[in-house]
């Protein structure tokens, strides 16, 4: 039987395949310790696992790290160990239906419960203040959350975030959450990688992106990935649902955009004209106009990355992010 996978499959995909999968990642090892908070939420108990470090040094401040649709808080590795050797606390919470967190069979999804789902974990942590990052769907829910507890959320860095666009007024049509869920059913690891590939890393793959395919291949393994997808197949239809575009006016917090221009995610591409796709995820446009709408916004343009600065060329994220929160 090996040897009839090994001919059917590249190694790379072979490699992830010899550990049991599960959707709450059971066997996928995280960067740092992983603890869960327990909840209840829609009658049901939940739990939301999430990473927190600290610095051996004096602590400087508490930077909160939310993940995008497709990752956990797994991907903030290198982010997060430069952060503790600057002296800042790090928390990298999984929302619910993402990472090790749990995937629940029913669920109303809202940027508002995520965001009050955060909230509830750093208050049992004795969180009073935090420097908060959203990367891609992670922006919106921290644009969410900075405007649902700005006492909280001291500083809001969005990093190449989607929902800078409302794709509803923009011409994408509605899909509904059987369509996504159909279409998360079909998804494979080489489906997976090929996305990556095209949407994330401009053709040019690397091995430290592989941790990205292997997690979500972790899913698809998974007897219970049918639960999985349908949480994917919700989630899509809240960010479709929830833009947050609108309410970037009311921001109190200093802003920082940094913007990966070559990026050009938005949701339903597959589904409009090339007419209208063309108007669609225009990363450069689209980061100077949150920076005339967020009051105290200051945006940096990296030239030449996507969608993921912090894989593609680390220290271009990482200098202007550090100088942003020390300011802060």
């Amino acid at each position: 039987m090996i040897r009839l996978i090994t001919k059917l499959l590249p190694l790379w995909i072979l490699s992830f395949a010899v550990a049991q999968a599960g959707i709450r990642l059971e066997n996928y090892t995280y960067p740092f310790p992983v603890s869960n908070f327990s909840f209840e939420s829609q009658e049901q108990t939940l739990e939301m696992s999430y990473m927190d470090v600290s610095p051996t040094t004096d602590v400087l401040g508490t930077v909160l790290l939310l993940h995008g649709k497709n990752f956990s808080g797994a991907y903030f590795e290198e982010t997060a160990n430069a952060l503790l050797e600057t002296g800042y606390r790090v928390i990298m919470p999984d929302q619910i239906g993402f990472g090790k967190s749990t995937k629940p069979s029913h669920y109303q999804y809202s940027f508002h419960q995520l965001a009050q789902n955060t909230y509830d974990l750093l208050k049992s942590l004795k969180v009073e203040q935090v420097q908060v990052l959203g990367h891609s769907m992670g922006g919106m829910l921290a644009t969410r959350f900075a405007l649902m507890y700005p006492d909280m959320a001291t500083s809001l860095t969005l990093l190449n975030p989607i929902g800078l666009e409302d794709w509803k007024a923009k011409g994408v049509p509605y899909q509904s959450i059987d369509e996504w869920y159909q279409g998360e059913l079909k998804k494979t690891p080489e489906k997976i990688r090929a996305y990556q590939l095209d949407s994330y890393y401009d053709g040019k793959w690397k091995s430290a992106y592989d941790s990205g395919v292997e997690m979500l291949t972790r899913f698809i393994q998974s007897k219970e990935y049918p639960v999985m997808a349908w949480n994917q197949a919700l989630t899509y239809d809240m960010i479709y649902n929830q833009p947050v575009v609108y309410e970037f006016k009311q921001l109190s917090q200093p802003t920082l955009l940094i913007i990966g221009q070559r990026d050009t995610t938005a949701l339903g591409k597959n589904k409009v004209s090339a007419e209208v796709k063309a108007t669609l995820g225009n990363y450069p446009e689209l980061g100077r106009a949150a920076l005339k709408a967020i009051p105290n916004a200051t945006l940096v343009e990296l030239e030449g990355l996507g969608h993921l600065p912090q894989i593609e060329d680390f220290g271009r994220f990482f200098g202007p992010y550090i100088e942003f929160l020390n300011a802060n």
